[in-house]
């Protein structure tokens, strides 16, 4: 029987820190595995080909949005000894792209797994990562290597620093997660904040040092069950965001709705400039509510998404950042 190489990652959202992390600021994201991509890779003879919904065909002749996974396969062969030839790898999935929902790295993720599944090869984490973040930095230009963690994680994840831990969480609460149905603009927003912090250094230092320390604060309310003040400083974070330049009239409407609807704070999520939007709401009751206010305002998608020590998004240990364990992927 001929073998089959799998691979599965997800989608992720930054619950606070995106674009402070690139200025080494910390940052807390979440797996979002509602929503995933399976890669599978078999032997077929003849020119290395691929099969997905953006294109089908020799990978060799595939359009340039998909250099970034076309640089990914082919680095990974190189990796477990492979030749650029005789497979056929299959992408499907569901995260949508360009939407600040970590695509690109879950592309990645998925098809790192499974050649090195298929050619019956261990890759250690940082073998693994260094593979996902090739294919972010031909993504996104300068990428803090947060997505690639996320994306494989299994639990809210802490980065400083380049490095994931494993986030405690007692916070029993929903995520609400709203597509814009516009494509972020993750290059353009990195750039103009750096254009902002050039501009205006003093006043863009302190932003990102706001955003950083929000990310502190909402560790420590999220290890001790405070809903309320996670909600208050995603607000707060949204205000800096916007301020930073990176939000957008489209999402800024979706995020008054969700806070006018009950919303216990509601902000962007990933680049900005168009992508998603987050709310935390207490419960799913509240979360239906939070759903129809989103769409009324323009959301084209909604997702809810437990936050909680027994779902998928925390672990019930720790009071502090200093007191996570190491992440694996």
């Amino acid at each position: 029987m001929l073998r089959t190489g799998r691979g599965v990652a997800h989608a992720k959202v930054i619950l606070f820190g995106e674009h402070a992390v690139v200025h080494g600021e910390p940052a807390i994201a979440m797996p979002l595995d509602v929503l995933g991509v399976r890669a599978t890779v078999r032997h077929r003879p003849g020119e290395l080909s691929v099969v997905s919904d953006l294109y089908t065909g020799p990978l060799a002749q595939a359009p340039e949005l998909m250099s970034s996974p076309r640089a990914v396969v082919h680095a990974a062969l190189d990796r477990v000894g492979l030749p650029l030839r005789d497979l056929e790898i299959a992408v499907v999935g569901d995260v949508p792209h360009a939407r600040g929902l970590g695509s690109s790295a879950a592309v990645a993720g998925a098809l790192v797994r499974a050649i090195a599944d298929y050619a019956g090869v261990t890759l250690t984490e940082a073998e693994h990562l260094a593979l996902v973040d090739l294919g972010e930095r031909l993504a996104h230009g300068t990428p803090s290597g947060l997505d690639a963690r996320a994306t494989s994680a299994d639990a809210m994840v802490w980065f400083e620093a380049g490095v994931a831990r494993r986030l405690a969480t007692r916070t029993s609460a929903v995520l609400v997660v709203a597509d814009s149905g516009l494509a972020g603009r993750t290059r353009t927003a990195v750039a103009d904040v750096a254009a902002f912090l050039e501009r205006r250094p003093v006043r863009g230092a302190a932003l990102i040092a706001g955003l950083g320390a929000l990310a502190q604060g909402a560790a420590l309310d999220l290890a001790a069950g405070r809903a309320e003040q996670v909600g208050a400083k995603m607000s707060q974070a949204q205000g800096m965001l916007r301020e930073l330049g990176v939000s957008s009239p489209e999402l800024d409407a979706l995020i008054d709705a969700a806070t006018a609807a009950g919303a216990l704070g509601a902000k962007l999520t990933g680049g900005g400039q168009g992508g998603c939007v987050i709310a935390l709401v207490r419960d799913e009751a509240g979360a239906v509510v939070v759903d129809a206010a989103m769409r009324a305002a323009g959301a084209v998608t909604v997702w809810h998404h437990p936050i909680g020590p027994d779902g998928a998004a925390g672990v019930a240990s720790g009071t502090s950042p200093d007191d996570v364990q190491v992440e694996t992927t």
